[in-house]
């Protein structure tokens, strides 16, 4: 292929994506007002447990195999490498331009959480299907690579609520007084709301254990006095350990919000993991002569509606940009270079490496989505974790404004330039 089919083919999925969120922005505009905030929020709730979980799981249960997982084993590595490097130049930017310290929790989520899966589930698709495509057949092509995306997606949200929320819950405590990280978290939960990409009920668990509840460890019901036959050392002995145990099952619900790690996109991916894997199950609900075939195709049709669903949400969620507070103009350009040209110049180098040392197996749309994944804009979930602690809501709104616009240049380049890598 030459350089201006793969330019082509690079370029008309990220015009569609671009034409369909004018549509979302045009929508949530004051004038229209037909996708206002209570809309995107109930639309967003929509897709966040109905539509996603579904596409996760059919898409995942007709392309997994025992043998496909161990095959994709180098993307969560490919994944964490990502997010860890991403914060790491995140602290340089914060360092090197003096960032306020109620912004360092933005800059620190937008480089380094990127959106490596409601994008991908977009892009990938659409690529497919170009004429000029290097992924072979267009139905295959698009089975696989939802499959691929889906996985992403599961695995960028596992890192997002772990990771990248720990990070924010740290920086956003310095930045509040100086206090424990535990009791900004405490806070959290007489913040006022706003408008979130998560639905209500996955942002008013914040608590200090953030839905861990102790009377659920098992320990806790031990009993507070020796019986006549017990030996009072040995129940003593007993006692203390529970004491320890509970309070670490209350330090690890502190760091880790367990709620969210297991989001309805997760809960999914792991149904489509369970069928792909157990030949029974799969025989029984996958392919045209299934017996539950029914509900196959229930999921793929309510699966359906998750990307242009996405896409209208996430243009109606950028107009809250043009309306909100300022930020440095340095600050901007130094998370777009980050995002945009930093860290897909050093994906390169790690999918390139691991491909020298045989650690990727050899299928082009794999490795594409791997390269793919080091040059997304910022995730949308990090909207919910900043208003959570109060980090820097209009900030970050800006910065989604203009990583965005950016993105439909800097997607088609780099994607351009995958395309001729793995071709």
């Amino acid at each position: 292929m030459g350089l201006w089919d793969l330019f082509v083919t690079a370029s008309l999925p990220v015009l569609n994506v671009l034409l369909v969120t004018a549509v979302g922005s045009i929508s949530a505009t004051s004038r229209v007002a037909i996708l206002g905030e209570i809309a995107r929020k109930n639309l967003n709730n929509v897709v966040f447990y109905v539509f996603n979980p579904a596409l996760n799981a059919v898409n995942l249960a007709q392309t997994i195999t025992l043998e496909r997982m161990l095959l994709l084993w180098f993307m969560p590595v490919n994944l964490f490498l990502n997010f860890v490097i991403g914060s790491a130049l995140a602290w340089a930017i914060i360092h090197i331009f003096q960032a306020p310290a109620r912004i360092r929790a933005v800059i620190f989520a937008s480089c380094s959480a990127g959106n490596v899966g409601n994008l991908l589930l977009i892009l990938v698709p659409a690529m497919c299907k170009e004429k000029g495509s290097p992924f072979g057949d267009p139905d295959i092509c698009s089975k696989f690579g939802l499959s691929f995306a889906s996985l992403s997606l599961a695995i960028g949200t596992i890192l997002q609520w772990s990771y990248v929320f720990n990070i924010v819950r740290v920086t956003s405590s310095h930045a509040q007084d100086k206090t424990s990280a535990t009791d900004s978290v405490s806070k959290v939960t007489s913040a006022q709301e706003t408008i979130s990409l998560l639905p209500e009920d996955y942002k008013d668990v914040m608590t200090s254990t953030r839905g861990c509840s102790t009377s659920a460890y098992p320990f806790n019901n031990a009993p507070l006095l020796p019986s006549k036959t017990e030996d009072f050392t040995t129940t003593t002995k007993v006692l203390l350990s529970s004491s320890k145990m509970s309070r670490i099952w209350r330090i690890f619900c502190g760091v880790i919000d367990l709620k969210k790690l297991f989001a309805p996109a997760t809960v999914g991916v792991i149904i489509g993991f369970m069928i792909g894997v157990i030949p029974q199950l799969k025989k029984a609900m996958i392919g045209e002569a299934a017996p539950l075939r029914a509900i196959q195709e229930s999921a793929m049709l309510l699966g359906n509606g998750t990307i242009p669903s996405l896409m209208l949400i996430m243009g109606g969620n950028l107009v809250k940009g043009m309306n909100s507070s300022g930020v440095k103009v340095s600050i901007i350009i130094g998370i777009i270079i980050i995002r945009y040209l930093a860290l897909p110049l050093v994906g390169i180098g790690i999918v390139k490496g691991a491909i020298h040392l045989g650690m990727v197996h050899p299928d082009p749309l794999y490795r594409f989505i791997l390269l793919l994944q080091y040059a997304v804009p910022p995730a949308m979930n990090i909207t919910s974790m900043i208003q959570m602690f109060e980090a820097g809501e209009g900030e970050l709104s800006v910065i989604f404004l203009w990583s965005y616009v950016v993105a439909s240049a800097a997607l088609t380049m780099w994607s351009t330039l995958f395309l001729w890598l793995v071709s």
